[in-house]
């Protein structure tokens, strides 16, 4: 199929270094250090969220699929990491593949990660599953949501 693949590598280090910077949170006790850590945290997952957004657009051809695609229940695999089911339905008369992204939510509604997943060859008139995974470990309520889906 032609079209480009959305990749997960650059956006996972991304986060992975967000992941390194948020435990330094807990351990610092000057007030400076701490908003400065948190300043690093924030904007880390800012750069996160845009890398996935900016593999979403390397998509030439690219429609907005988002109303196309689902997402089941959060759930966490056995390494910590939050998982969820995503289905693209494809709607047109040939087969297609979808770039998704996927962010997790803690309850208030705080980002705590984001992925890109890839729903390839969903035929004409069908629907296609994946799975989205965290990068790092996620603790306490997770919800997820489709920030972005491109069909192409």
């Amino acid at each position: 199929m032609p079209g480009h693949r959305p990749r997960r590598r650059t956006a996972a280090l991304l986060l992975t270094a967000t992941a390194l910077a948020v435990p330094a949170l807990t351990s610092c006790s000057d007030d400076d250090t701490v908003s400065s850590t948190a300043s690093k945290a924030a904007s880390a997952f800012a750069s996160a969220t845009a890398e996935a957004g900016r593999q979403l657009d390397d998509i030439k051809g690219g429609i907005d699929a988002k109303s196309s695609v689902s997402l089941g229940d959060p759930t966490t695999d056995s390494d910590g990491r939050a998982t969820v089911e995503v289905t693209a339905e494809n709607t047109t008369d040939s087969t297609r593949s979808f770039g998704v992204q996927v962010n997790f939510k803690d309850e208030d509604g705080n980002l705590l990660d984001a992925t890109v997943v890839t729903v390839s060859d969903v035929a004409a008139g069908g629907t296609g599953k994946g799975t989205a995974r965290s990068t790092r470990d996620l603790s306490g309520e997770v919800k997820a949501e489709v920030a972005r889906a491109v069909r192409y």
